[in-house]
Protein backbone atom coordinates (compact mmCIF):
# COMPACT_ATOMS: atom_id res chain seq x y z
CA UNK A 1 0.00 0.00 0.00
CA UNK A 2 1.31 3.92 -0.81
CA UNK A 3 2.25 5.70 1.90
CA UNK A 4 2.02 9.17 2.31
CA UNK A 5 5.38 10.10 1.64
CA UNK A 6 5.16 8.29 -1.74
CA UNK A 7 1.97 10.29 -2.76
CA UNK A 8 3.34 13.55 -1.88
CA UNK A 9 6.31 12.58 -4.18
CA UNK A 10 4.33 11.73 -7.29
CA UNK A 11 2.42 15.23 -6.18
CA UNK A 12 5.05 16.75 -6.37
CA UNK A 13 4.14 18.36 -2.75
CA UNK A 14 4.46 18.64 0.67
CA UNK A 15 1.37 16.44 2.52
CA UNK A 16 0.64 19.92 4.15
CA UNK A 17 -0.45 21.79 0.91
CA UNK A 18 -4.16 21.18 -0.19
CA UNK A 19 -3.86 18.52 -3.29
CA UNK A 20 -7.39 20.00 -4.32
CA UNK A 21 -7.61 23.84 -3.66
CA UNK A 22 -11.10 25.28 -4.33
CA UNK A 23 -11.63 29.43 -4.73
CA UNK A 24 -14.83 30.46 -4.10
CA UNK A 25 -17.06 28.11 -6.70
CA UNK A 26 -19.90 28.78 -7.42
CA UNK A 27 -22.39 26.62 -9.84
CA UNK A 28 -25.29 28.33 -11.93
CA UNK A 29 -28.25 26.28 -13.35
CA UNK A 30 -29.73 29.24 -15.30
CA UNK A 31 -31.13 31.45 -12.36
CA UNK A 32 -30.75 28.79 -9.67
CA UNK A 33 -27.60 28.71 -7.57
CA UNK A 34 -26.27 25.22 -6.64
CA UNK A 35 -23.31 26.57 -5.35
CA UNK A 36 -21.89 30.54 -4.18
CA UNK A 37 -18.67 31.40 -3.06
CA UNK A 38 -17.25 27.75 -1.78
CA UNK A 39 -14.03 27.67 -1.19
CA UNK A 40 -12.35 23.91 0.30
CA UNK A 41 -8.96 22.45 0.88
CA UNK A 42 -8.33 19.20 0.46
CA UNK A 43 -5.07 17.78 1.95
CA UNK A 44 -3.15 14.61 1.82
CA UNK A 45 -3.66 12.57 5.11
CA UNK A 46 -6.38 14.07 6.01
CA UNK A 47 -10.45 13.53 6.02
CA UNK A 48 -12.41 16.84 5.50
CA UNK A 49 -16.01 16.23 6.62
CA UNK A 50 -18.08 18.38 4.32
CA UNK A 51 -21.78 18.36 6.34
CA UNK A 52 -25.07 20.15 5.31
CA UNK A 53 -28.76 18.89 4.92
CA UNK A 54 -30.79 17.67 1.89
CA UNK A 55 -30.77 20.79 -0.69
CA UNK A 56 -27.68 21.99 1.01
CA UNK A 57 -25.30 21.55 -2.06
CA UNK A 58 -23.32 18.63 -1.06
CA UNK A 59 -24.23 16.99 -4.54
CA UNK A 60 -23.36 19.43 -6.72
CA UNK A 61 -19.97 19.94 -4.78
CA UNK A 62 -18.88 16.16 -5.28
CA UNK A 63 -20.00 16.47 -8.98
CA UNK A 64 -17.64 19.34 -9.85
CA UNK A 65 -14.44 18.20 -7.94
CA UNK A 66 -15.73 14.49 -9.68
CA UNK A 67 -15.58 15.80 -13.10
CA UNK A 68 -19.64 15.22 -13.78
CA UNK A 69 -20.24 19.27 -13.86
CA UNK A 70 -18.19 22.52 -14.79
CA UNK A 71 -17.91 25.48 -12.03
CA UNK A 72 -18.94 28.52 -13.43
CA UNK A 73 -17.57 30.41 -11.06
CA UNK A 74 -14.14 30.89 -9.18
CA UNK A 75 -11.25 28.71 -9.62
CA UNK A 76 -10.16 24.98 -8.53
CA UNK A 77 -6.45 23.72 -8.84
CA UNK A 78 -5.22 20.26 -8.32
CA UNK A 79 -1.71 19.78 -7.44
CA UNK A 80 -1.18 23.57 -7.89
CA UNK A 81 -2.63 23.69 -11.37
CA UNK A 82 -6.14 25.25 -12.50
CA UNK A 83 -8.47 22.70 -13.83
CA UNK A 84 -11.84 22.39 -15.72
CA UNK A 85 -12.68 18.97 -15.35
CA UNK A 86 -15.26 17.95 -18.52
CA UNK A 87 -15.27 14.00 -17.92
CA UNK A 88 -15.01 12.05 -14.66
CA UNK A 89 -12.65 10.33 -16.52
CA UNK A 90 -9.80 13.30 -16.89
CA UNK A 91 -10.46 13.60 -12.60
CA UNK A 92 -9.87 10.03 -12.19
CA UNK A 93 -6.86 10.65 -14.38
CA UNK A 94 -5.79 13.53 -11.94
CA UNK A 95 -6.14 10.78 -8.97
CA UNK A 96 -9.36 11.76 -7.66
CA UNK A 97 -11.64 9.06 -7.10
CA UNK A 98 -15.42 9.26 -6.19
CA UNK A 99 -17.26 6.29 -4.30
CA UNK A 100 -20.98 7.45 -4.75
CA UNK A 101 -23.94 5.96 -2.72
CA UNK A 102 -24.54 3.27 -5.51
CA UNK A 103 -20.81 2.23 -5.16
CA UNK A 104 -20.63 1.55 -9.14
CA UNK A 105 -20.77 -2.05 -8.32
CA UNK A 106 -21.96 -5.05 -10.36
CA UNK A 107 -24.57 -7.20 -7.73
CA UNK A 108 -24.53 -10.11 -9.74
CA UNK A 109 -20.33 -10.35 -10.84
CA UNK A 110 -17.84 -11.35 -8.13
CA UNK A 111 -15.83 -9.63 -5.91
CA UNK A 112 -12.82 -10.10 -7.75
CA UNK A 113 -14.72 -9.01 -10.98
CA UNK A 114 -15.81 -5.85 -9.54
CA UNK A 115 -12.48 -4.96 -7.89
CA UNK A 116 -10.79 -4.66 -11.42
CA UNK A 117 -14.60 -3.31 -13.14
CA UNK A 118 -13.58 -1.36 -16.38
CA UNK A 119 -9.49 -2.12 -15.42
CA UNK A 120 -9.09 -5.44 -16.31
CA UNK A 121 -6.10 -7.22 -16.44
CA UNK A 122 -5.85 -9.28 -20.06
CA UNK A 123 -3.34 -11.82 -21.19
CA UNK A 124 -2.47 -12.81 -24.63
CA UNK A 125 -1.12 -11.61 -28.19
CA UNK A 126 -4.27 -9.47 -28.50
CA UNK A 127 -2.95 -6.80 -25.67
CA UNK A 128 -6.36 -5.33 -23.89
CA UNK A 129 -8.71 -7.55 -26.50
CA UNK A 130 -7.22 -10.79 -25.19
CA UNK A 131 -8.31 -13.25 -22.48
CA UNK A 132 -9.02 -11.47 -18.83
CA UNK A 133 -6.18 -13.31 -16.29
CA UNK A 134 -8.49 -14.26 -14.05
CA UNK A 135 -5.77 -15.60 -11.95
CA UNK A 136 -3.83 -12.05 -11.86
CA UNK A 137 -6.77 -10.02 -10.84
CA UNK A 138 -7.88 -12.51 -7.95
CA UNK A 139 -4.60 -12.56 -6.65
CA UNK A 140 -3.96 -8.96 -6.57
CA UNK A 141 -7.61 -7.85 -5.00
CA UNK A 142 -6.61 -10.42 -2.19
CA UNK A 143 -4.00 -8.93 -1.27
CA UNK A 144 -5.45 -5.40 -1.78
CA UNK A 145 -8.30 -6.53 0.35
CA UNK A 146 -5.98 -8.70 2.98
CA UNK A 147 -4.24 -5.29 3.48
CA UNK A 148 -6.89 -3.33 4.07
CA UNK A 149 -8.36 -5.49 6.95
CA UNK A 150 -11.09 -7.10 4.56
CA UNK A 151 -11.59 -10.73 4.72
CA UNK A 152 -13.54 -12.27 2.18
CA UNK A 153 -12.93 -15.83 1.81
CA UNK A 154 -14.46 -16.62 -1.44
CA UNK A 155 -13.90 -13.95 -4.34
CA UNK A 156 -15.65 -15.49 -6.61
CA UNK A 157 -19.34 -15.02 -4.77
CA UNK A 158 -21.53 -11.87 -6.32
CA UNK A 159 -20.92 -8.62 -5.19
CA UNK A 160 -25.22 -8.42 -4.15
CA UNK A 161 -24.13 -11.25 -1.47
CA UNK A 162 -22.36 -8.89 0.77
CA UNK A 163 -23.29 -6.89 3.40
CA UNK A 164 -23.32 -2.94 2.66
CA UNK A 165 -20.44 -2.02 4.75
CA UNK A 166 -18.41 -4.70 2.74
CA UNK A 167 -19.53 -3.76 -0.27
CA UNK A 168 -18.53 0.30 0.79
CA UNK A 169 -14.76 -1.40 1.73
CA UNK A 170 -14.23 -2.95 -1.46
CA UNK A 171 -15.23 0.28 -3.44
CA UNK A 172 -12.78 2.07 -1.07
CA UNK A 173 -10.20 -0.45 -1.25
CA UNK A 174 -10.04 -0.54 -5.35
CA UNK A 175 -9.89 3.15 -5.75
CA UNK A 176 -6.84 2.93 -3.50
CA UNK A 177 -5.14 0.34 -5.66
CA UNK A 178 -5.44 2.06 -8.85
CA UNK A 179 -3.71 5.27 -7.77
CA UNK A 180 -6.23 8.03 -6.17
CA UNK A 181 -4.83 10.47 -4.07
CA UNK A 182 -7.96 12.06 -3.05
CA UNK A 183 -11.11 9.82 -2.06
CA UNK A 184 -14.70 11.56 -2.34
CA UNK A 185 -17.10 9.47 -0.29
CA UNK A 186 -21.05 10.25 -0.82
CA UNK A 187 -23.21 9.65 2.17
CA UNK A 188 -21.15 6.30 2.80
CA UNK A 189 -22.63 5.14 5.76
CA UNK A 190 -26.61 6.53 4.95
CA UNK A 191 -27.97 3.27 4.59
CA UNK A 192 -26.40 1.83 7.27
CA UNK A 193 -27.06 0.03 10.66
CA UNK A 194 -24.55 1.04 13.85
CA UNK A 195 -21.68 -1.78 13.29
CA UNK A 196 -21.82 -1.67 9.52
CA UNK A 197 -20.98 2.20 9.97
CA UNK A 198 -18.28 1.35 12.79
CA UNK A 199 -16.55 -0.78 9.60
CA UNK A 200 -17.39 1.46 6.95
CA UNK A 201 -15.83 4.56 9.41
CA UNK A 202 -12.19 2.52 10.25
CA UNK A 203 -11.69 2.30 6.55
CA UNK A 204 -11.81 5.73 5.89
CA UNK A 205 -9.44 6.31 8.81
CA UNK A 206 -7.21 3.19 6.46
CA UNK A 207 -7.59 5.54 3.92
CA UNK A 208 -6.45 8.57 5.19
CA UNK A 209 -3.51 6.49 6.96
CA UNK A 210 -2.72 5.50 3.10
CA UNK A 211 -1.75 8.95 2.40
CA UNK A 212 -4.90 10.18 0.57
CA UNK A 213 -7.14 12.80 0.76
CA UNK A 214 -10.40 12.11 1.96
CA UNK A 215 -13.83 13.87 1.54
CA UNK A 216 -15.92 12.53 3.64
CA UNK A 217 -19.99 13.72 2.50
CA UNK A 218 -22.38 13.15 5.19
CA UNK A 219 -25.59 14.49 7.31
CA UNK A 220 -24.31 12.62 10.42
CA UNK A 221 -22.31 15.12 12.99
CA UNK A 222 -21.69 11.95 15.28
CA UNK A 223 -19.84 10.12 12.17
CA UNK A 224 -18.22 12.64 11.03
CA UNK A 225 -16.32 13.85 14.22
CA UNK A 226 -15.72 10.27 15.03
CA UNK A 227 -13.17 10.54 12.17
CA UNK A 228 -12.70 14.10 10.93
CA UNK A 229 -10.05 16.44 11.06
CA UNK A 230 -11.28 19.60 9.19
CA UNK A 231 -15.31 20.24 8.59
CA UNK A 232 -17.17 22.37 6.50
CA UNK A 233 -21.12 23.11 7.06
CA UNK A 234 -23.07 23.93 3.85
CA UNK A 235 -26.10 25.61 4.16
CA UNK A 236 -27.72 26.70 0.65
CA UNK A 237 -24.72 26.40 -1.03
CA UNK A 238 -22.93 28.50 1.20
CA UNK A 239 -20.26 27.98 3.31
CA UNK A 240 -21.38 28.60 7.07
CA UNK A 241 -18.49 27.15 8.86
CA UNK A 242 -15.14 26.26 8.03
CA UNK A 243 -12.71 25.00 11.27
CA UNK A 244 -10.99 21.86 11.84
CA UNK A 245 -11.37 19.49 15.21
CA UNK A 246 -9.47 21.66 17.54
CA UNK A 247 -11.63 24.12 17.10
CA UNK A 248 -14.61 23.03 17.47
CA UNK A 249 -16.77 20.11 19.75
CA UNK A 250 -19.42 17.48 18.84
CA UNK A 251 -22.31 19.54 20.55
CA UNK A 252 -21.10 22.75 18.66
CA UNK A 253 -20.95 20.43 15.21
CA UNK A 254 -24.35 19.03 15.78
CA UNK A 255 -25.67 22.50 16.69
CA UNK A 256 -24.12 24.11 13.60
CA UNK A 257 -25.49 21.11 11.62
CA UNK A 258 -29.01 21.42 12.80
CA UNK A 259 -29.29 25.12 11.89
CA UNK A 260 -28.16 26.83 15.17
CA UNK A 261 -30.92 29.89 15.64
CA UNK A 262 -33.23 27.74 13.33
CA UNK A 263 -33.37 25.02 15.51
CA UNK A 264 -33.77 28.36 18.49
CA UNK A 265 -36.72 29.27 16.89
CA UNK A 266 -38.31 26.04 16.26
CA UNK A 267 -37.93 25.18 19.85
CA UNK A 268 -39.45 28.37 20.72
CA UNK A 269 -42.81 27.85 18.66
CA UNK A 270 -43.00 24.27 19.63
CA UNK A 271 -42.40 25.44 23.44
CA UNK A 272 -45.94 24.98 24.29
CA UNK A 273 -46.51 21.38 23.24
CA UNK A 274 -46.40 18.60 26.20
CA UNK A 275 -44.59 15.82 24.55
CA UNK A 276 -45.67 13.04 27.18
CA UNK A 277 -49.40 13.38 25.82
CA UNK A 278 -50.91 10.23 25.24
CA UNK A 279 -54.00 10.90 23.59
CA UNK A 280 -57.18 8.35 24.03
CA UNK A 281 -58.51 8.16 20.60
CA UNK A 282 -62.39 7.76 21.63
CA UNK A 283 -61.64 11.39 23.53
CA UNK A 284 -60.01 13.22 20.95
CA UNK A 285 -61.79 16.13 19.42
CA UNK A 286 -61.59 17.57 16.42
CA UNK A 287 -58.21 18.90 14.84
CA UNK A 288 -57.22 22.29 15.89
CA UNK A 289 -56.21 25.00 13.85
CA UNK A 290 -52.42 25.43 14.35
CA UNK A 291 -50.74 29.21 14.72
CA UNK A 292 -48.66 28.71 10.84
CA UNK A 293 -44.86 28.06 11.49
CA UNK A 294 -42.71 30.47 10.65
CA UNK A 295 -41.06 30.27 7.05
CA UNK A 296 -37.88 32.30 7.37
CA UNK A 297 -35.96 29.25 8.04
Amino acid sequence: MTTTESFADEAGTSPTIPIVQMENVGKSYGNVHALRGVSLSVRQGEITCVLGDNGAGKSTLIKIVAGLHEHTDGTMSVNGEERHFSSPREAMDSGIATVYQDLALAPLMSVWRNFFLGNEITKGPLGPFGALDSAAMKRIANAELTKMGISIPNLEQPVGMLSGGQRQCIAIARAIHFGAKVLILDEPTAALGVNQSGVVLKYIVKARDAGLGVVFITHNPHHAYLVGNHFVVLKLGRVALDTHRADITLAQLTTEMAGGSELEALSHELAGIDAGVVVDPSKAGPPVAAEPISESR
